[in-house]
């Protein structure tokens, strides 16, 4: 994929766009509706939902605060079984880790499991850099791939595409690739799924470098878990000679007792189902079932950062189920490109500008692309508080104040485009505070109403943009009371 989030613009000005595109935004609200339906049916049917969650927290939270002992533990165990660990501190490091392992086997091609944290360092374009050719193997990763597109979406990558655009990109793109769409392709589904098998089958029989993620790793075994509804990702995972994971430092639990809970949460907040078709699981090497060579990338690339900020660090438990995207009002008229990053609607406002920082005008933006409505919090099966995370973020972005960055405690200064918000938030907490001077701008206000324009000039225009300005009264309350005495007369 030779297209990346790298400058794009700030999520107002990219949402000002998306939500104009009438076809997205009907994909979409079809797209999480459904999902939405499916999962509420799903978690219905467990009596103890709630349990679960609050379990689930409590084991996140607890490793969180021994994060180093589990990790270390953890590459004890897969040392042990065959597996090589290699420690990345940001994403440059972690491209040039995995660049480095490819080459060292003579290929030139390598097959991939969906996985975030891949999408997160750009990996497929640092291995292009390098000649080195990664084929996504998940359906929804290969229309975004021969699209040249962008995920939008955590579960559902390509879920802005509709079956016939689809179509289009297998029948126009797929040829570059490798093996060719069937003459005559349809939009059902069935038809782009098999176009999708027979173009895939000669890559998984071909490369011998599998690259994946990993959506929990446990320490007491040093055992890996991927879970999946397509079974590509097995193929992956089974067949390379040389097997790289690329996974982050909070995808550890530490036991297969805290796991067992997650394998009843992940599957029905994101899939709506039971239990996933594929749940693979390996540990170190094999000489008869599985890689030869296994290396485990452990990714920080912000992390450890997030994990100093005691209100921030709970964006850490995020097991990317995509429920909060589902329900998100915000994210289902705006679409997951205006977020630039692989981590789009709720979890991604909070998420993003922690891993990145808030320097540029695109981070700052994200933790206001929210309502506040709290729908995302009621759904999330780890009982991430994100609208607490925003708001404690909005703080950030408005007030500045100390953060860590690069492991360094630092002070971050407020974003300058506040500096206007602040100077009149300040301006009218002084009126405020001198009943004299706010009589006399109330009554500025009434008798010179008929002049006010209906939206607010200069940066003004932002909030006006979306809101009707409120009429001026005649008169303010207090000159009222003054003349009718509360209305005795």
């Amino acid at each position: 994929m030779s297209r990346t989030h790298l400058g794009m613009p700030a999520f107002p000005r990219a949402a000002a766009v998306s939500t104009r595109d009438a076809t997205l935004r009907a994909n979409l609200r079809r797209a999480t509706g459904t999902i939405r339906a499916k999962r509420e049916t799903a978690v219905a049917e467990l009596t103890d939902w709630q349990q679960l969650r609050a379990a689930a927290a409590a084991v996140k939270d607890r490793t969180l605060r021994h994060l180093d002992r589990y990790l270390l533990q953890l590459e004890e165990n897969v040392t042990r079984a065959g597996g090589t660990v290699h420690w990345a501190a940001d994403a440059e490091e972690a491209g040039r880790i995995v660049t480095d392992l490819v080459r060292a086997t003579g290929e030139r091609e390598v097959v991939k499991v969906k996985s975030m944290a891949t999408q997160e360092i750009g990996l497929n374009a640092a291995l292009e850099r390098a000649g080195i050719r990664a084929y996504e193997t998940d359906l929804a990763e290969l229309i975004v791939q021969l699209g040249d597109d962008l995920p939008s979406h955590i579960l559902v990558p390509a879920i802005h595409r509709s079956r016939g655009q689809i179509r289009d990109i297998f029948r126009t793109h797929m040829a570059q690739w490798g093996r060719p769409a069937p003459e005559g392709l349809t939009d059902r589904p069935a038809d782009l799924a098999e176009a999708a098998r027979l173009h895939l089958r000669e890559k998984f029989l071909r490369c011998s470098v599998g690259i994946s993620g990993a959506n929990f790793m446990v320490a007491e075994t040093g055992t890996l878990v991927v879970v999946e509804s397509e079974g590509n990702g097995r193929m992956c995972l089974t067949l390379p000679k040389t097997l790289i994971s690329v996974v982050g430092i909070e995808k550890v639990v530490p036991a297969w007792q805290d796991l067992e809970v997650f394998l009843q949460l992940l599957p029905r907040s994101s899939t709506a189902e039971r239990m996933n078709p594929y749940t693979s699981m390996w540990t170190g090497t094999s000489d008869e079932d599985g890689p030869r060579a296994f290396h485990l990338v452990l990714l920080d690339n912000g992390r450890t950062d997030t994990l100093a900020d005691r209100t921030g660090r709970q964006a850490l438990r995020c097991i990317r189920c995509s429920a909060c995207l589902n329900v998100c009002p915000v994210y289902e008229r705006a679409g997951g490109h205006a977020y630039g990053s692989p981590y789009p609607g709720p979890i991604g406002a909070i998420l993003s500008p922690q891993l990145r920082g808030t320097a540029s005008p695109l981070e700052e933006s994200l933790p206001y692309a929210s309502t506040l409505c709290g729908a995302c919090y009621e759904v999330c099966p780890v009982a991430i508080d994100i609208p607490e995370v925003l708001l404690h973020l909005r703080e950030r972005v408005a007030e500045g104040g100390e953060v860590t960055l690069r492991g360094n405690r630092t002070v971050v200064r407020p974003a300058a485009r506040h500096r206007l918000e602040r100077a009149v938030a300040a301006t009218a907490g002084w009126t405020l505070d001198h009943p004299a001077v706010l009589r006399r701008a109330q009554r500025l206000l009434a008798r010179t109403r008929r002049l006010h324009p209906r939206r607010l000039p200069g940066p003004g225009r932002a909030w006006s943009d979306g809101r009707a300005l409120p009429p001026v009264p005649p008169e303010s309350f207090r000159d009222w009371w003054s003349r009718t005495r509360g209305g005795a007369s």
